[in-house]
């Protein structure tokens, strides 16, 4: 690097023997050990095995099935109750039961999130709505649901319904007020009608809040179905899941009661894995809102 200078005393810079860059790449080769580690099913899969190796090994050291019976226990108490179908009646039960719940819980409160971001008495309202009904817990609503509609299907989606409705309404009026400016600007410019507003402007920029709280709701929905469903489960339809885990835990059969935890827990990994990632792969990770893990 040369310095020289000008008669104006103004400094130029000079580089010499500068290397011109080649178009040649350097490839390193992946290890196999990082193109399993990379791949975020192998990690989750040997997460659950080694989750299921500690499960048995502790179920063998306790030896007493009433404390904790063994996951090898536990996997052929589900295989034999889903080959005599009782388990996926009364899987297939609650999942009805529960999507019907969660679609008017949603439906309820987008309509009281779209009334709150384009009036002031929505907001208001959703104000006053969230710190009475949030804070309460939906099974305790059980009681009155019960002298309401009945022992019956009816009262549980009235819970049900209740413990969906407010984490959505939270998280997608706060994804709402958290949009820019410049896009509220750019609607209004736009001319749009309140409803043409929320859906083409607020709806797609607050999509990540949107999503956290349908996830949410879908959380708080299903633990509040299988509460209600262990509190009064058999209805003239059928019982649910929290049914048959009631059922066996009087019948002292702790395997299928831990058969049925722990298929609670595999329809919400498939969901929250398939469903809801699915959702976030066709929207927010595709507009480049959100990073893939």
């Amino acid at each position: 690097m040369t310095l020289v200078s000008d008669n104006s005393k103004r400094h130029q810079y000079i580089a010499a023997n500068v290397v011109k860059p080649t178009s040649a790449r350097i490839v390193v080769p992946r290890s196999a050990w990082s193109k399993i580690f990379n791949n975020a099913l192998i990690r989750r899969t040997v997460l659950m095995l080694i989750i299921g190796l500690i499960w048995e090994g502790y179920a063998i050291i306790v030896a007493n099935d009433l404390v904790l019976p063994k996951l090898s226990s536990v996997l052929a108490a589900m295989w034999h109750s889903s080959i005599n179908g009782v388990l996926i009646i009364r899987t297939w039960h609650s999942l009805q039961t529960l999507v019907v719940g969660y679609a008017i819980g949603i439906g309820i409160g987008h309509v009281i999130t779209t009334l709150a971001i384009t009036t002031r008495v929505g907001s208001d309202l959703l104000v006053m709505l969230t710190a009475m009904f949030n804070p309460l817990p939906a099974i305790a609503l059980l009681p009155l649901a019960m002298l309401w509609f009945g022992i019956g299907q009816g009262s549980i989606l009235f819970v049900l319904v209740h413990s969906a409705i407010w984490p959505f309404a939270l998280n997608t009026h706060a994804g709402y007020l958290a949009v820019s400016d410049t896009l509220r600007m750019a609607g209004r410019n736009c001319a749009l009608t309140p409803f043409n507003f929320v859906a083409q402007i607020l709806m797609p920029a607050a999509m990540p809040s949107i999503i956290s709280g349908l996830k949410i709701s879908w959380a708080f929905g299903w633990r509040t179905l299988i509460a209600a469903e262990l509190v009064f489960g058999a209805t003239s339809s059928g019982g649910g899941i929290g049914w048959f885990i009631f059922e066996r835990r009087n019948d002292l059969k702790l395997p299928d009661v831990f058969a049925g935890l722990l298929l609670i827990v595999i329809i919400g990994v498939l969901v929250e894995g398939v469903v809801f990632r699915l959702l976030e792969y066709r929207t927010v990770q595709r507009w480049g809102m959100m990073r893939s893990v």
